[in-house]
This record gives structure tokens, sequence and C-alpha cells, in this order.
């Protein structure tokens, strides 16, 4: 029994699971700023492309 207590407190010292997890929200948070800033950057752009559009004249057929 006292080496399972030994194995489980070695596990608590070490350093390698809670870095790991820093890293994981570090790399979340990281995601949501793209998203954030490529869905901003999408609608500034389809907004922009839609005012050209509407602001070109469409060509005439002449008969």
């Amino acid at each position: 029994m006292s080496t399972l207590t030994q194995l489980v407190v070695a596990f608590l010292k070490k350093e390698d699971g809670p870095t790991a997890v820093e890293y994981a929200v570090m790399l979340a948070l990281i995601i949501v700023v793209c998203i954030a800033a490529i869905t901003t950057l999408g609608s500034n752009a389809n907004s922009t492309f839609s005012f050209v559009g509407s602001a070109v004249a469409p060509p005439t057929t002449g008969s």
C-alpha cells in the first residue's frame, strides 16, 4: 500500500500535467482569437464586395 501512496505523491508532485493544461488553455484561446479575427475579416470583405458589386453598373445588352 505504501508503494501506491508513493506513486500518487510522485504523480501529484510532477509539473508535467499542469504545464500541459496551461498549453492547452493557451492553444484554445489562440484558436478563439483566430476564429474571431477570421469571422470579422470575412464579414468586412463580404460587405466590401457587396458594396462594390452594387456600385458597378451591370453591363447593358444592346441589340
